[in-house]
């Protein structure tokens, strides 16, 4: 991670331990900004409207949220991951602010459905978006910080731009 390319509106990232190493009082608060940030109020994407993919709802709480927050393959035996956890603050201004040089945008198919990719390379985080009929679905985002992971984004980025025509 870079910062020296932070730029001023990416918030700062919410530890574990300013929530005194306390697992509800933590889960808690990141809740109460993933909450903020998609469920009271809808962001934008380029113009299309994101939606929200909530169930199941497990303690409460969105399908989308607990992607954002957990690892695994599968899927009633994710983990909390505290680097996805730390930075429950990104997605939705890295959605909002994906025209920005810095953020690498592309489509891909995954599992037979359209996702849309936003990789802050400079701060090694990607959010997944998926394209539905109307809006988009914030469906994971997470950490890049796997070197094999970041040649499998370079690839991918490179291959969605060659397809696309020239500005």
């Amino acid at each position: 991670m870079n910062a020296d390319t932070i730029p001023a509106w990416l918030p700062q990232l919410v530890f574990f331990t300013s929530y005194g190493g306390n697992w509800f009082r933590y889960l808690e608060a990141i809740y109460r900004f993933f909450h903020q940030d998609f469920v009271q109020s809808r962001p934008f994407s380029r113009g299309v409207p994101l939606g929200l993919k909530r169930h199941p709802m497990w303690k409460g709480m969105e399908a989308t949220f607990w992607h954002m927050i957990q690892e695994g393959l599968v899927e009633t035996d994710r983990t909390p991951d505290l680097r996805r956890c730390e930075r429950i603050r990104w997605p939705r201004l890295i959605i909002e602010n994906s025209e920005e040089s810095a953020i690498k945008v592309w489509e891909n198919e995954r599992k037979g459905e359209t996702r849309i990719c936003l990789w802050f390379e400079d701060q090694e985080y990607l959010v997944v978006l998926a394209r539905r009929k109307n809006t988009l679905l914030p469906w994971t985002a997470y950490p890049t910080l796997e070197e094999h992971r970041k040649r499998k984004l370079r690839a991918e980025w490179e291959a969605y731009k060659r397809l696309m025509p020239p500005r």
